[in-house]
């Protein structure tokens, strides 16, 4: 995110705008948290994680009262448009504010990859990275002591990260929300992988698929050959030095969602699709979900074989 904001920042001061930042998101644009930031108050920030605005639930946002509070907190600083960067809830948010007249922009960033109007969002691949390499050393102990190692990762509802991390971790089973598999279904596969001679396991499992730790205790019982441990990831993925590829995506969609503004566009998402930024409306966005790729799923079943 702090690219996106070091690029919103930049390159609207180059237009001519004036840029602030918001404190603790919509809580603090309730609040009328605002900071006036120019290009040397954003320096030194793209090589680090998170936002250094930093982020806020704000339960009242979501009602007419909350909405209206910050829409006056907006209009006393003389504020003309707003720039939100965030997953579906930020961008729920963001659409709210367009209907009341506000202009509006969003970009799509959040781990879990759910936002529809966006192929990648910013921070999935940092994420993916760090996913990855906890499979990578999980193996190392899995292979040397004969393990079945269950790998919990972050994705709310959303299979994206367990599915691309477990293909490109070589994962023997992804269990995912989007697919209904049960303790059975995955027992049945990790014995069949120790009759066939595989020496250990990796199960990546979502956490909105079901919680590793259960689907541990239900394994204990099962005879599957191997020794289960389990890893639960949980925050640990939504840190870490942000990768050349989210940098670059930060900046790209910052100043994209400056040339909305520029050119009095409102109500949109700027993300990236098939490699080019395009925008989608934010009202298609927020009642759109993003399908997995069902390719992926079933290359996914084949590679573990």
């Amino acid at each position: 995110m702090n690219a996106a904001i070091r690029a919103i920042v930049r390159t609207g001061v180059e237009a001519g705008f004036e840029a602030f930042g918001v404190r603790d998101g919509f809580e603090g644009l309730m609040d009328g948290r605002f900071v006036q930031l120019g290009a040397r108050d954003v320096g030194g920030i793209i090589q680090s994680a998170g936002t250094f605005l930093c982020s806020a639930r704000a339960p009242e946002f979501t009602t007419d009262a909350g909405q209206q509070r910050a829409l006056d907190a907006l209009a006393r600083r003389g504020l003309d448009a707003l720039v939100v960067i965030g997953g579906n809830g930020s961008l729920a948010g963001a659409h709210a504010l367009h209907s009341r007249g506000l202009p509006v922009v969003g970009v799509a960033s959040t781990i879990d990859n759910d936002v529809h109007g966006a192929d990648i969002a910013v921070g999935v691949d940092t994420a993916l990275n760090v996913a990855l390499e906890a499979i990578d050393r999980l193996r190392a102990t899995a292979s040397s002591h004969r393990r079945a190692m269950l790998v919990e990762v972050m994705g709310r509802s959303s299979g994206y990260l367990a599915l691309m991390a477990g293909i490109a971790g070589g994962a023997e089973v992804i269990v995912i929300p989007e697919i209904d598999t049960g303790p059975d279904d995955v027992a049945a596969d990790i014995r069949q992988m120790y009759e066939r001679g595989k020496n250990h396991a990796i199960i990546v499992v979502a956490e909105g698929a079901r919680s590793a730790s259960v689907l541990a205790d239900r394994l204990a019982n099962a005879d599957v050959g191997f020794a289960l441990r389990t890893t639960t990831l949980g925050h640990v993925q939504r840190g870490g030095t942000p990768t050349v590829f989210d940098r670059l995506l930060g900046t790209r969609l910052g100043a994209a969602a400056v040339d909305q503004c520029k050119r009095g566009a409102s109500g949109v998402l700027v993300g990236q699709q098939r490699g080019e930024i395009v925008t989608t409306p934010l009202r298609e966005v927020v009642t759109t979900p993003r399908a997995l790729d069902p390719t992926l799923l079933q290359l996914a079943r084949v590679l573990a074989r």
